[in-house]
């Protein structure tokens, strides 16, 4: 049996497209997995997010909303594109943070996680996020082949149903702690809920 150029460009062509979907679905369970550690270092070390510290949560559930886009309507520039801003609008917001404390014995905002600060470690993965984002652009022939959404897998699932989650966990949080008023620049308490704290078994 011939083998053809064709056929050769048909198959990476189909595989193609598998590939930048399963990069979406890691790419979302790791989005998930960092606001599970901010939500993790807020409750064991009492680290209440400043309002800086929730655009920056804000920035990360852009991104889960743009993978989750890729993953229910197959990879679009406009998923990518969404990522890119929220990936972008992140980092600013970091940089922004370090810059706050930058100065020499300015102790900086919460406390240190691997000798890193929250705002250092994700002004590193929101330039990690645009540089493989970036790359997955140059290489995503399904882009320019107009991809066609294909049925999910479980994994595919559940990492959307975390993107979920997360973001709702974000929203909640946000309003227990700022209540109904603008975020203090330093909080010490949770403004609907001051008993909060004593309620996480860490």
């Amino acid at each position: 049996m011939s083998v053809r150029a064709g056929d050769f460009d048909m198959v990476t062509a189909s595989s193609g497209p598998d590939l930048t979907r399963a990069l979406n679905v890691v790419a979302l369970y790791a989005v998930v997995a960092v606001l599970g550690a901010a939500f993790w270092v807020q409750f064991a070390f009492d680290n209440l997010p400043c309002p800086l510290c929730l655009l920056q949560r804000v920035a990360f559930t852009m991104m889960a909303a743009g993978l989750i886009y890729n993953l229910k309507f197959g990879p679009r520039a406009r998923g990518y594109g969404i990522v890119l801003l929220g990936a972008a609008f992140g980092g600013a917001v970091s940089v922004r943070q370090i810059l706050l404390h930058i100065a020499p014995g300015d102790p900086g905002y919460g406390a240190p996680v691997f000798g890193l600060h929250d705002y250092t470690w994700a002004a590193l993965i929101f330039g990690v996020a645009i540089v493989a984002t970036a790359i997955v652009l140059l290489f995503d022939r399904g882009l320019s082949a107009g991809d066609a959404p294909r049925r999910l897998g479980g994994l595919a699932w559940l990492a959307i149903l975390l993107g979920l989650l997360v973001t709702l966990a974000n929203a909640a949080l946000a309003l227990i702690e700022c209540g109904f008023a603008v975020c203090p620049d330093n909080p010490v308490t949770y403004q609907l809920m001051p008993s909060l704290p004593s309620l996480i078994p860490f």
